[in-house]
């Protein structure tokens, strides 16, 4: 019995062979100049082979199989319509309620939070006057404004002076542009912005600890590391702990100072962990990790 059921398996698997080969045949007479589909895209070829077959399955009884061909064909070969990019919205020069800032209102409240005195008296990153803008953000509403949607909207500028190292926070009032708190503090570290971080970069490649990144980016890339433009950095900031790091960092946190994580463009991250850039005092020093 066990014999005669494999017999009958072999002949129903020759049998398809056959039919396949069969098929295969018919297709490759009936679909001149195709040779190479496959190759080139094969699910391409079969929806093309396909459509084929169902062709010839209409000339052979196209009554009975029309309504199934055309069923097929709309599943194999439907079209697609194509994306459409939508472009963002026109934003206005004022948001409403809880909206994010807008580029004009973030613009004209930085303008109005730095006053003359504060321009004059105060220092950013590369000690140029005017202190080093951080963050610009909607400011939380008042206790008594948070059921309220007409509350008014107001800004939170932040700004670090290196000329005393001292954290400056000023709230503008979006409606009549004025200053209506001024707030500052004194070893408050928030994370280094963008222009910190690119600062650093600038002093530790010119440092003569900045060796090893320099070398560590030639092997990446066989060229001389010379700008920060070279690089995508961040920052974190970096606080001094009794005993884990030389005296030249003792100060940190009270003063300015981060560590770089730099990254070739287009290539590998370099591990920076061990330095520190005082950016008060403009030096660069190294943990013994």
């Amino acid at each position: 019995m066990r014999n005669i059921v494999h017999r009958h398996l072999g002949k129903v698997v020759a049998g398809a062979a056959i039919a396949v080969a069969g098929t295969a045949v018919m297709v490759g007479i009936t679909l001149p100049g195709t040779a190479g589909a496959d190759e080139a895209g094969g699910s391409q070829g079969a929806s093309r082979a396909a459509r084929s077959g169902q062709g010839q399955g209409q000339g052979q009884d196209q009554g009975q199989d029309q309504g199934q061909d055309q069923g097929q064909d709309q599943s194999l070969g439907a079209a697609v319509a194509p994306g459409v990019v939508k472009q963002p919205p026109v934003e206005g020069e004022k948001g409403k309620g809880r909206d994010p800032l807008t580029d004009d209102e973030i613009e004209r409240v930085e303008k109005i939070a730095v006053n003359r005195q504060l321009f004059d008296t105060s220092e950013d990153v590369e000690g140029d006057r005017g202190p080093q803008t951080l963050t610009v953000d909607l400011a939380d509403p008042e206790a008594a404004e948070v059921d309220n949607p007409d509350a008014p909207r107001r800004a939170d500028v932040t700004f670090y002076d290196y000329r005393d190292d001292t954290l400056v926070t000023r709230t503008v009032d979006l409606d009549s542009g004025r200053v209506v708190r001024t707030d500052t503090q004194h070893g408050v570290q928030p994370p280094p912005s963008r222009a910190e971080s690119v600062e650093a970069a600038t002093l530790l490649i010119a440092d003569p600890l900045g060796a090893g990144l320099e070398a560590d980016y030639k092997d990446a890339t066989g060229k001389e590391l010379t700008s920060p433009d070279q690089l995508l950095v961040t920052g974190g900031v970096y606080r001094a702990t009794p005993g884990a790091q030389p005296a030249v960092l003792d100060k940190c946190g009270e003063h300015r100072c981060v560590r770089l994580f730099p990254k070739v463009r287009n290539g590998p991250w370099i591990d920076a962990r061990s330095l520190v850039i005082d950016l008060s005092a403009r030096k660069v020093a190294e943990l013994q990790l």
